[in-house]
């Protein structure tokens, strides 16, 4: 074990191109990223890497040495995955991640209740409205919002997320309610945007009598953080477009009320993606299915219920 250890540490630190990256990925200083480095130079009779005071730049040694070690610890995953299959005791840690909102609000309620029928299984969930690289970054698996770019993963959807326009009565009463994507650009409308170093949300999808349209608007302020957009909108400052279970709360309390509502937002589709391995490894297999599951129950529209007349 001490050698998969060694070489999982390696592979993230070439990855990363930093030990203490490196080492908070896998939970050690980097003083035995160093160490575990060392031991396989040794090993190996040749330098992996090239180290500088910003970065690690891989040799010709290494680039050759990561192609392997890669092949090894995909091999042993699939290995165990195949014994996970047989004793249906599957163990070992997920990385997973998902944007804030999901996160919050469907994926980590449903933590608690996955580790109580996985007791082996341990979850370590990051939340982030960021882009993320799904194997740069070592996660088993990740959910997003939206299509994915990556065809190179795996992907199942999940559920086609409803989204609405909507804005706080003290805007409204400041500004006037649009009725459509046309009014939002016609009168200049704050909209509150999700944006991110290197990539913008640079217009909202509507749907239009003549079909999906673009519509490019535009606000004083954005943020890289949807939960921020909805307070701002919260406290009157401009009209946000959020996927409808994420502010359940405040439209059922008229805290938002939905604007545009002749041009509704396109649905968002939530996916899960992970890697594209020949033998899907159980455990990610039962994590994915368990959310799946749970996030379509907590998605799906309930009937309201049914009025009795008393007697």
């Amino acid at each position: 074990m001490a050698y998969l250890d060694s070489l999982r540490v390696f592979v993230r630190a070439y990855e990363l191109g930093s030990m203490s990256a490196a080492g908070r990925d896998q939970r050690v200083s980097p003083a035995v990223v160093s160490a575990r480095i060392a031991e396989l130079e040794r090993r190996m009779g040749a330098r992996l890497f090239n180290r500088t005071t910003r970065m690690l730049q891989p040799t010709e040694h290494g680039r050759i040495f990561y192609a392997g070690a890669q092949k090894i610890l995909d091999a042993v995953s699939e290995a165990e995955a195949a014994v996970a299959d047989v004793s249906m005791n599957p163990r070992g840690t997920l990385n997973v991640a998902a944007p804030l909102g999901i996160g919050r609000r469907l994926i980590a309620p449903l933590v608690p209740a996955f580790k109580r029928k996985w007791p082996e299984i341990d979850v370590r969930l990051r939340l982030t409205d960021r882009r993320i690289d799904l194997l740069a970054e070592g996660l088993d698996v990740a959910f997003i919002l939206g299509r994915p770019e990556d065809s190179g993963l795996r992907q199942r959807v999940i559920f086609d997320c409803d989204r609405v326009l909507c804005a706080a009565p003290s805007y409204i009463a400041r500004r006037g309610a649009p009725r459509s994507g046309a009014e939002l650009i016609a009168h200049n409308h704050d909209c509150l945007m999700l944006r991110f170093p290197g990539v913008q949300e640079i217009g909202w999808d509507l749907e239009t009598p003549d079909g999906e349209k673009r519509f490019e608007v535009s606000g004083p302020f954005d943020a890289d953080d949807g939960d921020v957009l909805t307070d701002w909108a919260l406290a009157g400052h401009g009209i946000i477009n959020k996927p409808r279970f994420e502010i359940a709360a405040p439209l059922r309390e008229g805290r938002l009320v939905p604007v545009a509502e002749e041009t509704p937002p396109v649905p968002v589709r939530l996916v899960c993606l992970y890697p594209h391995k020949r033998h899907q490894d159980a455990k990610s297999r039962l994590f994915i299915d368990f959310m799946a599951a749970g996030c379509r129950e907590a998605l799906t529209p309930k009937p309201a219920p049914e009025f009795t007349a008393p007697a």
